[in-house]
């Protein structure tokens, strides 16, 4: 039986935080599909998505829009549409999952990764290094240098050659020699990263979501439909808040770091709604050979561990 108050939530949360349809579907693609093959039957998704205020008109433009973007790339089997990620698309998740999925790391040798660009790289190229290099939570140090402590040399590798800048940049490492808590340190962290106008993003996310986890843990017993949808909108709104999260190691961050509390809470959320929001899932969608295959084993390795459903 559906949950009057968690349908209100839902209502509330669509009418009040607007959601771009080409943004919810990436976050439906990678926390759902990318999972089970990456690979969906339009028709059933349409389904999937409609309770998200996506209409048939909405999703069918957005999945055009993003196989525009090499996201998404798309099979005509009869009358049928069947949507799949492509490798970039893959690539591109796999740097999301690790980011959103696994805890950054506790402790820090001072070491730190480096590009430097040339002026004499273009600007389209350079703008979409910059984007992806930012979504990556690297920092500008001066015009031209980015930085990042503790960052995964793959994932940088990885966007270099898929920005075809391996060639045209500078990657390289940089140790720091004062204490890792010393004053410049801090002002320089301050000076890239605004983590003031980030703990205030996840202060809001916590706010919006402690009610919703305090009312399915008092519930007797949870709708798969509804697990589906607040599993959405929460990673949604928390790969919102992860977009501009540098996620330093906690010898750089303020004491009492709302991002942490808010990841805890992330991860609570997620045990309990994952099971039946998978049961809706395999009830819903559709592949050309039948129903979704099972998640891939590195699905139960999210948030620390999943038991299998």
């Amino acid at each position: 039986m559906k949950s009057r108050h968690i349908s209100q939530w839902i209502k509330d949360f669509l009418d009040q935080h607007p959601t771009r349809a080409n943004s919810l579907i990436i976050t439906v693609y990678g926390d759902f599909i990318a999972p089970h093959g990456g690979t969906v039957w339009l028709g059933s998704f349409i389904r999937l998505v409609q309770p998200l205020g996506l209409n048939e008109r909405m999703v069918r433009t957005s999945v055009y829009r993003l196989s525009q973007e090499k996201w998404l790339v798309s099979e005509q089997l009869g009358r049928k549409s069947y949507y799949s990620l492509t490798t970039s698309g893959r690539r591109r998740f796999e740097h999301a999952y690790r980011r959103i999925y696994f805890a950054p790391q506790d402790t820090w040798s001072g070491e730190w990764q480096l590009v430097m660009i040339p002026s004499s790289l273009g600007g389209a190229q350079r703008d979409a290094l910059r984007k992806d290099l930012a979504w990556a939570g690297y920092g500008a140090l001066a015009s031209g240098i980015l930085a990042h402590p503790s960052a995964d040399t793959e994932a940088l590798l990885d966007i270099l050659q898929e920005t075809g800048a391996h060639d045209k940049v500078v990657a390289m490492k940089a140790v720091n020699i004062s204490a890792l808590t010393s004053k410049p340190l801090q002002e320089l962290v301050h000076d890239c990263w605004n983590l003031e106008v980030l703990s205030a993003r996840y202060l809001d996310f916590i706010e919006l979501f402690r009610p919703v986890l305090r009312t399915l843990r008092a519930a007797n017993s949870l709708d798969p439909e509804q697990c589906f949808l607040v599993q959405t909108l929460l990673m949604h709104d928390f790969r919102r808040a992860l977009l501009h999260d540098p996620q330093l190691p906690s010898q750089l961050l303020p004491a009492n770091w709302s991002g942490g509390v808010a990841r805890q809470l992330c991860r609570d959320l997620y045990g309990i709604t994952y099971p039946l929001a998978q049961q809706h899932l395999l009830s819903v969608c559709e592949t050309a050979n039948g129903p979704l295959p099972p998640a891939a084993p590195y699905f139960y390795e999210r948030f620390g561990g999943l038991e299998p459903t």
